[in-house]
């Protein structure tokens, strides 16, 4: 059963990422497929990180997704456009974030809906590390922000 749609938390920044179908994404069922979805949620989380961190940071740091779960609720069709992935964080937990991530049509409608876990790791080593309390400030919005 599916969960309820993925609401953001109003503390947290949702960061709008617009998605491309190509004709390579529809399966033969006639629309995107579930492996492309996955795709996604990596792809999204990676833009917000990359727009929000400077390169001396991303040099320094890397994630790691640890965990996806998907929720599909409407095929995306081909040569959609319009259609944008929205994506926010929950609290850090030691080296882990939870990363939601909503795939919405051009009319709004939430097609389908993940859950990323994602640890962070120390470049060089790969070794996980505590997210540092300075790093949540940027997730958050500006007028939630310390």
């Amino acid at each position: 059963m599916a969960r309820k749609t993925l609401t953001p938390r109003e503390d947290r920044e949702v960061f709008v990422v617009p998605l491309d179908v190509r004709p390579e994404h529809i399966d033969a069922n006639g629309h995107v497929n579930n492996v492309v979805y996955v795709g996604w949620l990596q792809d999204a989380g990676t833009a917000h990180w990359n727009a929000r961190f400077d390169e001396t940071t991303r040099s320094k740091w890397s994630w790691v997704a640890t965990r996806h779960e998907i929720d599909y609720l409407r095929g995306i069709e081909p040569g959609a456009e319009g259609v944008v992935a929205r994506t926010w964080v929950g609290d850090p937990q030691g080296p882990r974030f939870t990363r939601y991530v909503r795939i919405e049509d051009a009319q709004g409608r939430v097609c389908a809906q993940g859950v990323t876990e994602w640890a962070l790791v120390d470049a060089a080593t790969l070794r996980p590390q505590r997210i540092p309390p300075d790093m949540l400030v940027v997730f958050e919005t500006p007028t939630s922000a310390h």
